[in-house]
């Protein structure tokens, strides 16, 4: 039976950037990904965004591998020529009654280590963004947008020259724990055994169901998995903003607000639809066309000028969860060794936004927790 290092089980940016971590440690380290190509599930699903750290509670991992992730970041996008712009973008407090909100946010940002925060009035906020409606506006300078594909290629390439590989279509079926590592029952077209002494587990939505086959994880440390689905809808013609647009937040998100692509094309969202769904595999990815009216009704609060049929289904992705509809939000979940007891595993649970800002400091903090 053939030996590696490390195992990566996941090619989404986090898990990718997590393999390129151990292999700049010297490991040689193979991505196992079930998928046809990198990036298909989560990472190929979402805003873009580069988040400041803004929304989190102080000393939560959320945030300090947010703020962290975010700083090395932007200059591993131009290093490695990764398409990205600090566009900024605008909370808004829509009503007078949302301005103290507002204030709450500044004051945890602040608190967070955020920097280039600035406080507009309504009308301050009118003269930077004249389409814009609200009472207050809080602009975040630190916030921007990447290229997510071109973020994983890069931390691809990393991976790769550092001696590392990836193998697609190939899930782990299996993994039994023991004392000098772990064996690997591959599956896919060439099914195979391995051993590996570290297995991180960065499976996203499928990842408590990977824990549940690792033969000496007590499943007591494997937390139950919540499924949120985010809906996106894109703007016909030019958007009239230059910066994002986030509204207060809402339970279980940031509310439906609007970015931009690197091309200047605006999209809404996305909203939250808490999932019955029992497995990842029963997820429906479709945008439901009725659900329209409320992206309609919410972007207007901050958008009055938004003009009907100007909204059509783009996208949604889902957030992995710990927590239910109406629970406390919970964090970041890096389960290594310290946690429940087996040698050389790291458990990724709830990673979920800001995931993708934060991959460089998930994964410096994920091979740190492992001893490297």
């Amino acid at each position: 039976m053939d030996r590696i290092d490390a195992a990566v089980v996941g090619a989404g940016a986090v898990g990718l950037a997590v393999a390129r971590e151990l292999a700049l440690h010297g490991l040689e380290t193979l991505v196992l990904e079930a998928g046809p190509g990198i990036g298909n599930g989560i990472s190929s699903r979402n805003s873009e965004v580069i988040h400041a750290g803004i929304y989190d509670a102080p000393g939560s991992l959320k945030t300090q591998l947010c703020v962290a992730g975010r700083r090395a970041l932007y200059p591993y996008c131009e290093a490695h020529g990764v398409g990205h712009r600090r566009c900024g973008k605008l909370v808004v407090a829509a009503t007078p009654s949302q301005v103290e909100m507002l204030g709450s946010i500044e004051r945890r940002a602040t608190a967070n280590g955020v920097e280039g925060l600035r406080w507009f009035s309504g009308a301050e906020a009118r003269e930077l963004e004249p389409a814009l409606q609200g009472e207050a506006a809080l602009l975040s300078t630190a916030t921007g947008i990447l290229d997510s594909h071109a973020l994983m290629l890069a931390y691809l390439g990393d991976l790769e020259r550092a001696g590392g590989g990836l193998v697609l279509r190939s899930p782990l079926e299996s993994a039994v724990a023991g004392s000098d590592g772990f064996v690997l029952r591959v599956g896919g077209a060439a099914p195979l055994e391995i051993g590996a002494r570290i297995l991180v587990n960065a499976a996203g939505l499928h990842a408590q169901a990977l824990a549940s086959r690792i033969a000496g994880l007590d499943p007591a440390h494997i937390p139950r998995p919540w499924f949120a689905k985010g809906n996106y809808y894109a703007l016909a013609g030019r958007s009239p903003f230059t910066h994002l647009v986030y509204p207060v937040p809402e339970p279980g998100g940031l509310g439906v607000h609007l970015t931009l692509d690197l091309a200047g094309q605006a999209r809404f969202g996305p909203d939250v639809e808490w999932l019955d769904a029992d497995t990842p595999d029963a997820i429906d990815y479709a945008v439901d066309p009725a659900r329209s009216a409320a992206f309609y009704a919410a972007i207007r609060r901050y958008w009055p000028g938004l003009r009907d049929g100007s909204l059509a289904p783009a996208y949604s992705g889902v957030r992995p969860k710990l927590q239910g509809p109406g629970e406390p939000a919970r964090d970041f979940m890096l389960q290594g060794p310290e946690a429940h007891g087996v040698a050389g595993l790291m458990n990724l649970f709830g990673i979920e936004s800001p995931g993708l800002t934060a991959s460089l400091a998930i994964a410096s903090e994920g091979v740190r927790r492992l001893g490297l």
